[in-house]
């Protein structure tokens, strides 16, 4: 047997958003739902992703449903950590809160919203906490609005879980949330389903067995397979390249002060280039002014900003012209 990357993009939603009892497993693991708080039943929620069988656009994708309280969970797989990640996960949560608030309706009438990201990155990397003199974010983290003095927790309206792949730990684990990310890391290098592996583990891993897909889902799964392979190689590449033409710049210069400057050109020169890298990939066309525009821009915010709507953006100039300057 072999099994499709539950990571890619195709194979998410073949297997979360078609299949409730799945999903709903996925949810009451890594938000720890036991017991009388656990999901029962869940309701699919319109989403705003190309059907499955269009292969990818490098899009955020996210699959939306609500449980039977009302409560709405918005679940993403996000396999690229650009700048900005965690402002589009707030913004999102909060548009999706407020967005259910109708044309006369008392704001009793707004329920919670639960955002649930699964990243194929490190958010906030030991070391970086350590260096901080902070604590370690654990594999799976869970966030929500707590007040300070009295530590009370009533403020649930928006709430937030990440589960960081790259933290999980060599020991294969038995069950919960543990169990998922072994799924979503180990799954391609299976040729057998454990004999062991328990439901609903079980069913999306069977989603997942290449050989019951059909050709057109075979050729899907391969195209956003290619798709994201080239973003990341291309983006990845266009950071190094960036990074080391600013620090040869500022050496030139021979002095501290040049060094920063050329360390911020590399900065932005990288930044260009993984924005025109998602847009070659999502085949958007590109005007020689557009593509000029970009590669000149050194201004770093603007360049996150583009970043971050380049996944979406229906065109390039539709990402330049939702720039704003860092400065007057």
């Amino acid at each position: 047997m072999a099994f499709a990357d539950l990571t890619n993009d195709f194979v998410f939603r073949r297997i979360f958003a078609t299949h409730p009892d799945i999903l709903r497993g996925l949810l009451n693991d890594l938000l720890d739902r036991q017991g009388h708080q656990a999901i029962d039943t869940i309701e699919y929620l319109p989403s705003e992703q190309l059907p499955l069988v269009m292969g990818a656009k490098l899009s955020i994708l996210d699959v939306r449903c609500k449980d039977r309280e009302g409560t709405t969970f918005v679940v993403e797989m996000q396999l690229i950590h650009h700048p900005g990640f965690i402002n589009r996960v707030v913004d999102n949560a909060c548009k999706a809160y407020v967005g259910q608030l109708k044309a006369g309706a008392w704001y009793d009438s707004l329920t919670n919203v639960v955002a649930i990201s699964i990243c194929d990155f490190e958010l906030w990397p030991d070391k970086a906490q350590e260096a901080q003199g902070l604590k370690a974010v654990p594999m799976l983290s869970r966030w929500a609005v707590t007040e300070n003095s009295s530590k009370s927790h009533t403020l649930q309206h928006v709430q937030y879980a990440f589960l960081e792949l790259p933290k999980l730990p060599e020991r294969k684990p038995d069950t919960g949330a543990l169990q998922w990310a072994w799924l979503f890391v180990h799954a391609p290098e299976l040729t057998e389903i454990p004999a062991d592996l328990p439901a609903p583990y079980r069913e999306a891993l069977e989603l997942a067995n290449q050989a019951k897909f059909t050709q057109a889902e075979l050729d899907a799964y391969e195209k956003v397979r290619d798709e994201i392979r080239q973003v990341l190689a291309v983006a990845d590449a266009g950071w190094a390249e960036g990074n080391a033409e600013g620090k040869a710049e500022g050496k030139a210069e021979g002095e501290a002060a040049g060094f920063a400057k050329g360390e911020a050109v590399g900065l932005a020169r990288g930044k260009a280039v993984a924005v025109l890298a998602i847009l070659a990939a999502r085949s958007i066309h590109m005007s020689p002014e557009a593509r000029a525009l970009i590669e000149g821009c050194e201004d770093t915010v603007i360049l996150d900003q583009w970043i971050a709507q380049a996944t979406t953006a229906a065109s390039a100039e539709e990402i330049i012209a939702a720039a704003s300057p860092s400065h007057p």
